[in-house]
């Protein structure tokens, strides 16, 4: 059984203060946990890169600015 994200929103607005509050408490961890999870993807593509020599590195701020805004 699945649910749109308006009912969903309606079946919070029934729930008590403190289930309110323990669900806005579930909801902070859940996104720090998905945080924490793209920011390892993101450090291990990094690095998947790096092993194969896929990174460039640069000693000059214009050369790095050019290459972002170029690439």
């Amino acid at each position: 059984m699945s649910q749109t994200f308006a009912e969903v929103v309606e079946d919070v607005k029934q729930l008590s203060s403190a289930e309110k509050e323990e669900l806005q408490e579930l909801l902070k961890k859940y996104l720090i946990e998905e945080r924490r999870r793209q920011i390892r993807e993101n450090g291990e593509a990094g690095l998947k890169e790096f092993r194969e020599g896929q990174l460039k590195s640069f000693s000059d701020v214009d050369e790095l600015m050019d290459s972002l805004f170029h690439d």
